[in-house]
């Protein structure tokens, strides 16, 4: 009987498993950053919106997903979508300016979603909004390479966490945000 129980409990604590994390004593809707050109993205201001956070760089092997990244914001925007592109340098593939990196993405891929300025995503030095991610999801919203994908929900919660080899316009991730626009 104490062994049946017992497995019951490692059951449903695997089940739960992301819910041990997520006090949210903040959201998402709490923090702001800033964008590619210097001014405060105040994050309040996409309240009751999705929002998909990608770390970014310009010199990876994923840096295509721009364009499915800008697919997204394209399909999606009117119905309450927000792509939000975090130039990074943490995995040492970014440039060094944000000039660099905003006339980059313009010119090679037409991106006219947000981006914020080149941001540290992992470690001690990461933006407190990564930090919090982590703090309420778990190891998943840690960046383990560039285009890291962090879906949040119109509460401001972490909704779910995509690897980079994820592609933005997979079915997982397009079933996902459709399921909570």
């Amino acid at each position: 009987m104490k062994k049946k129980i017992f497995k019951v409990i490692i059951v449903i604590m695997f089940f739960f498993k992301n819910l041990a994390y997520a006090n949210y004593e903040k959201v998402f809707y709490d923090f702001s950053m800033e964008d590619i050109s210097g001014k405060k993205i105040n994050f309040i201001d996409y309240k009751n919106k999705v929002v998909l956070i990608v770390n970014t760089a310009s010199y990876c092997g994923f840096t295509s997903q721009y364009e499915d990244l800008q697919k997204l914001w394209d399909i999606y925007k009117s119905r309450g979508l927000i792509v939000l592109g975090v130039p990074s340098n943490s995995f040492n593939q970014e440039k060094k300016k944000n000039s660099e990196v905003k006339e980059f993405c313009e010119v090679k891929f037409d991106i006219n979603f947000p981006l914020t300025s080149i941001t540290e995503v992992k470690g001690k030095n990461a933006h407190d909004l990564f930090k919090w991610a982590k703090d309420n999801h778990g190891k998943s919203a840690i960046p383990k390479w560039n285009f890291h994908k962090i879906l949040i929900n119109k509460d401001g919660k972490i909704e779910d966490t995509f690897a980079s080899f994820t592609k933005p316009t997979s079915k997982k991730i397009i079933s996902k945000i459709e399921d909570i626009l």
